[in-house]
């Protein structure tokens, strides 16, 4: 429901604007003086504010010149027994949206209002378009590791080298492959992404390199491969960890020779494109294992970004917060809302194992289920049940002790938080946490159902 702040020091005025905009299927809430008013109107989502200029407490043009100050996008419609061209040209400059003499003629009152509802509506639906088309996020956050990752990004956009991009699930891996994209000499050309841990074996090499008309059973006509999609521009290998040992030795020739060849066929294709790979594996390892091949690392690894976890800095916290909360709340169409210190300070004592991912979904749910600001205890019930991971420092063991009294239960009580927080950190990936974990994935599979463990969405 649509709602509207009605400012003035006549309760007759009130009455009688609240009763014929509830009657148009309004909500409504009151203020009596400017203060009030000003307080009410900075506080809550409202689509449009009715307010009287001559008032007590607040002059009307004070009010106006603080929520445009903070709420530059809310309709005010300045309401006046006193009115003249000055006034009207005042309240214009200072950003009102609308001007209205008394006495009130409601039918102007109710076109003033619906036409300010529709501006409400399509500045907030321009700004969401306008955040979906840009083309790249900002990377958010001041912490040394973020600056660093900026700094290296200035320094080899503009050239070819390759990048290999390291990091867990969530951090952030593709935003810094974008902005690799954006400010390189290629960005006028186009960003291919492939996930490589989404293709089956079987086709990956067909998904990279296109194939030819009856290469295989279900080509039924030539296919053009993400190589060829790229050529003046940037191909992303997303998950490259995950990449068959047969496309790795294809990828490892067109990136030795830029040239390609399409699965079926045998005629060699030229193609320019600058590729960036990412993983959140250690290549080292998958390498010492026979998984990965030495010579492909060497060739994507020409420059080496590794993006930290939001565990690792919890100084960014605040800045991604705050930004989230205020495209959440402009998507969703209300006033932005403000977060406390103690429940940003509760934000920074969670084990982010989801990373930036699990902290837009954690905000989103608070800007969903909060009121007029995130409190510390809306964290608490919000956010803090769910993350049930176990968190040990020197201050807390005394009373994380002092809950058992035996050792088979604190045993399984560790074991089970270790457990999911592997799971979690693996993205639920049961053979790769098992093959971490040293155990049968069988095992695994019995640890999951003897915790009663389930994956949190």
């Amino acid at each position: 429901m649509q709602r509207i702040l009605i400012i003035d020091d006549e309760a007759s005025i009130r009455r009688t604007l609240r009763e014929v905009l509830e009657y148009e299927g309004f909500k409504i809430d009151e203020a009596g003086d400017g203060r009030a008013g000003l307080k009410a109107a900075l506080n809550n989502p409202y689509d449009v504010v009715l307010c009287d200029i001559k008032m007590p407490k607040l002059d009307g043009m004070e009010l106006l010149e603080e929520v445009m100050q903070h709420v530059p996008d809310l309709p005010v419609v300045m309401i006046t027994g006193h009115g003249n061209e000055e006034t009207a040209f005042e309240a214009a400059k200072k950003g009102a949206y609308d001007f209205i003499q008394k006495p009130i003629d409601l039918n102007r009152v109710l076109l003033t209002v619906r036409n300010a509802m529709d501006k409400s509506q399509l500045v907030t639906e321009t700004k969401i378009l306008k955040r979906k088309v840009s083309k790249t996020r900002e990377i958010i956050g001041d912490s040394p590791a973020i600056k660093k990752i900026k700094d290296t990004i200035e320094k080899v956009a503009s050239t070819d080298a390759r990048v290999l991009i390291t990091g867990e699930n969530g951090t952030g891996k593709e935003l810094v492959a974008r902005w690799l994209h954006e400010k390189s000499n290629r960005s006028g050309g186009p960003l291919v992404e492939v996930n490589c841990a989404a293709i089956p074996a079987d086709l990956i090499e067909s998904e990279l390199f296109g194939h030819e008309k009856g290469a295989f059973t279900s080509a039924h006509k030539q296919r053009i491969g993400k190589f060829e999609s790229a050529n003046g521009g940037t191909l992303f290998l997303d998950e490259i960890g995950d990449m068959s040992l047969s496309a790795q030795a294809k990828v490892l020739r067109a990136l030795q020779e830029n040239k390609i060849q399409r699965v079926g066929g045998d005629k060699d294709m030229t193609v320019d494109v600058r590729v960036i790979a990412a993983t959140n594996k250690d290549l080292v390892k998958e390498i010492d294992k026979g998984n990965f091949r030495m010579d492909l690392y060497h060739r994507l690894g020409v420059i080496l970004i590794h993006v930290p976890s939001l565990n690792d800095r919890v100084e960014d916290i605040p800045l991604l917060a705050e930004r989230f909360i205020k495209d959440l709340c402009e998507d969703y169409g209300h006033a932005v809302k403000s977060i406390t210190p103690k429940a940003m300070h509760e934000l920074e004592k969670v084990n982010w194992t989801g990373n930036i991912r699990e902290l837009h979904n954690v905000i989103e749910r608070l800007v969903i289920l909060s009121n007029d600001k995130i409190t510390e205890e809306d964290v608490k019930n919000y956010v803090i049940p769910n993350n049930n991971k176990l968190m040990i420092n020197a201050g807390n063991l005394e009373s994380l002790f002092e809950q058992f009294s035996r050792f088979h239960d604190f045993k399984e009580y560790i074991e089970k938080d270790f457990i999911e927080f592997k799971l979690n950190k693996n993205a639920w990936n049961v053979s790769k946490t098992a093959e971490e974990l040293d155990i049968q994935r069988s095992h695994l599979y019995n640890k999951i159902d003897k915790f009663d463990l389930e994956r949190n969405n």
